[in-house]
């Protein structure tokens, strides 16, 4: 090995794993079993160690411990949607070339930064050209950057001209997405995404149109699953929700239950059907339409879960709204109706399994990886406790937060906003006067 590596990682911003040993008036672990009062958890390198009631502590770390009094240990959050380079294509004018790669990169890293200063140290990106997060990915892995653990997608799939064509990989064949796939998996990625239906934000698509039959996405996830990767599905319209889930998606995105006309009209055997599927869904979607009153930023979460879908914490972070909204979007889907508790499983140990790394991360027990966090106050309690943020660790090196604009919800669009919602009405408002367009039947002259 050369001899300048050795100096390189003299230089390494990301901090060297030490041993820590935390104790705090409660530990939240993620398991489904109680949270623990007067808790400790032991770190060693990258993983944990030991999770217990302090007065159990073994005595040879006793000397060791640092104490968090009035605090809570937990597991490090976990993001399951985001688009980490989004920052980039808003430019103006908009970089192309050999620039847009390195400002995609660049704006990957600093998006990647923003979220762990907040406590997420798991990122699942669900879409990113020039496969900047498998690059990101691993430079963290490898010390080269510090911030959250990446799980990657690279270019989603999409149809030609379809939903995110600019930024995604363009298929229209069986034999194309298995080529695809397979090209995805040469480049490094972890997670298959597919643009199931049309999406908002692309001109020329339509959101409740289907973009690929089901045969295709069966072709996808059979595929995908045979070279070990998971498989993640963005689905606004129903029909195509119906048919990424029996395809065998494993996690849709969305799930906006927008029917064939454009409307809001949430169907309760869809979702039996995603919960006996065992799907993962997040709920980060626009507002329904027509309009309901009082409705927070996670749409149908509060009917979903009531169906028992496995609900989690994505929030199409960099595409939607900013990584500082993180703590705010888990607000709103206690909010919306989920218990404080199921508000945090889903930002930790399901998280972690709709991500693809189930027995690694996301929960706060030997053999786990050393992702937490220690935070002032009760979060089981009061959810804006995680705000106050007191150490952070991210696959066992410690990470120093930087200062993050705090976030003001008012900057969202307000339910009902212009864009989305436009377009739905327009769409609905061309359909009612095609069908009541006046077309006499044609009288045969005697």
């Amino acid at each position: 090995m050369p001899e300048y590596a050795h100096s390189l990682r003299d230089v390494d911003p990301a901090a060297p794993r030490e041993s820590h040993v935390i104790i705090a008036s409660r530990v939240f672990p993620a398991t489904g079993a109680a949270t623990i009062i007067d808790g400790a958890v032991v770190t060693d390198g990258d993983g944990i160690v030991w999770v217990g009631p302090a007065s159990d502590l073994p005595h040879r770390w006793a000397e060791q411990a640092v104490h968090h009094p009035g605090a809570t240990i937990l597991p490090g959050l976990i993001e399951t949607h985001a688009h980490l380079g989004s920052y980039a294509p808003r430019l103006d004018p908009r970089p192309e070339g050999d620039r847009e790669v390195a400002l995609t990169a660049l704006s990957s890293a600093a998006m990647a930064r923003q979220l762990a200063s907040l406590g997420v140290t798991t990122v699942q990106s669900l879409g990113s050209p020039h496969y900047a997060d498998v690059a990101l990915r691993d430079a963290i892995a490898s010390g080269i950057l510090a911030g959250p653990r990446i799980v990657a997608a690279g270019p989603q799939l999409t149809t030609t001209g379809g939903h995110a064509w600019r930024n995604g990989a363009e298929v229209d064949s069986l034999s194309q997405i298995r080529a695809e796939v397979r090209a995805h998996h040469k480049a490094g990625v972890d997670v298959i995404k597919v643009m199931a239906t049309g999406g908002f934000m692309t001109a020329g698509t339509a959101p409740w149109n289907a973009q690929f039959t089901e045969e295709e996405l069966r072709t996808v996830v059979e595929e995908a699953h045979r070279l070990g990767h998971h498989t993640a599905a963005h689905a606004h319209g129903t029909e195509g929700i119906r048919r990424a889930v029996r395809a065998g998606f494993d996690y849709i995105a969305h799930a906006s239950f927008v029917d064939k006309e454009g409307r809001t009209a949430f169907d309760s055997e869809l979702a039996d059907e995603l919960a006996r599927n065992g799907t993962f869904v997040d709920v980060c979607s626009p507002p329904s339409w027509p309009a309901v009153a009082g409705e927070t930023i996670a749409p149908r979460a509060g009917e979903l879960y009531r169906h028992g879908v496995r609900l989690v914490t994505g929030h199409d972070i960099g595409a939607v709204i900013p990584a500082s909204a993180f703590i705010h979007g888990l607000e709103q889907l206690h909010e919306a109706g989920l218990p404080i508790t199921e508000v945090l499983l889903s930002a930790t140990s399901r998280a972690a399994a709709a991500v693809g790394l189930a027995g690694r991360t996301g929960v706060l027990a030997q053999g786990y990886a050393a992702d937490l966090i220690v935070v002032d106050g009760d979060p089981t309690a009061d959810l804006s406790s995680l705000r106050n943020l007191r150490f952070i660790l991210t696959d066992g090196h410690r990470f120093i937060p930087q200062a993050v604009e705090p976030f003001d919800p008012n900057r969202l669009h307000s339910p009902g906003g212009a864009g989305p919602q436009e377009a739905r009405s327009a769409y609905a408002a061309g359909l009612r006067r095609r069908l009541t367009h006046p077309d006499p039947i044609p009288q045969p002259i005697a």
